[in-house]
């Protein structure tokens, strides 16, 4: 698939800031997967299947990224002057390879650390994990039309919307329904994951329309920016987040890892 990166030339600083931004999209996940890993056991045995699922939503991540950085090298050639579209193509088609992956897990263990459970669980997490899947494939067959019909772009990028639209939705209810059970501190934990959320899923349909938007290389400098800034939030912030509300409620059940974590710098200022 030849994405619209792939039309132009860019400057040294234009290329070297795609180039920085995919490394630090590498890093920040690698980092987030060294951090899952270790304070996993915080959290009551209930939660941990979030931290393993999060260590691998961190792996995927990493190797879908260091892939765009490696391909990004590959597709243009330095001529003394600017880097220039090389026989090579550079493919955003690769990080939706990632998000048909990831997405389903970050749902789950949304509905594994709310306590979502029985027929609710079951019922919610097909209709997210379809809903996630079409909202990604649905993009993905839009991007194939950003260099050649604009109209066709937009209007999958509509329909990827509306799936968007209902996941948020129904996590929201999620978050309000399971919420009533929740301390206080607890309860504000889950709104504010429920608002990551949301501004996070926003870049990304924003990246989206950069073709249509900005249909020049500082335009695309700014969608693998919006892109990266999307993945390491929606991704190593919400995680951790997540994580951290695990802990908390771990801490309110008793459970004594937990408690010893709540008294560090990290979870004691409420």
């Amino acid at each position: 698939m030849e994405n619209m990166e792939n039309l132009f030339s860019y400057s040294s600083v234009q290329h070297d800031i795609i180039n920085h931004v995919l490394v630090l999209g590498v890093g920040a996940t690698t980092t987030g997967l060294v951090y899952f890993i270790l304070t996993m056991k915080e959290s009551a045995p209930k939660y941990q299947l979030s931290s393993i699922i999060s260590a691998v939503v961190m792996v995927s991540a990493a190797l879908i990224l260091f892939n765009q950085q490696q391909s990004w090298h590959q597709a243009f050639t330095w001529d003394g002057n600017k880097w220039n579209p090389s026989e090579a193509t550079f493919s955003n088609g690769f990080r939706y390879v990632n998000w048909s992956i990831d997405v389903p897990m970050l749902l789950t263990q949304l509905l594994i650390v709310l306590g979502v459970s029985g027929a609710a669980f079951r019922r919610r997490w097909v209709g997210l994990v379809v809903a996630g899947l079409l909202m990604i494939y649905t993009g993905y067959v839009g991007q194939f039309y950003e260099t050649t019909d604009i109209s066709k772009l937009l209007i999958w990028g509509a329909i990827s919307t509306v799936f968007m639209i209902y996941i948020c939705y129904i996590v929201g209810i999620s978050v309000a329904e399971t919420n009533v059970n929740m301390s206080p501190k607890a309860a504000k934990r889950a709104k504010a994951l429920f608002w990551l959320l949301i501004v996070a899923w926003t870049l990304y349909p924003i990246a989206y329309l950069v073709p249509w938007l900005s249909p020049t290389p500082n335009g695309m400098v700014a969608r693998q920016i919006l892109y990266t800034i999307a993945d390491i939030t929606s991704k190593v912030i919400y995680g951790i987040m997540l994580g951290q509300l695990a802990t908390r409620l771990s801490a309110e059940e008793g459970y004594e890892p937990a408690r010893e974590a709540m008294k560090s710098v990290i979870y004691g200022r409420d």
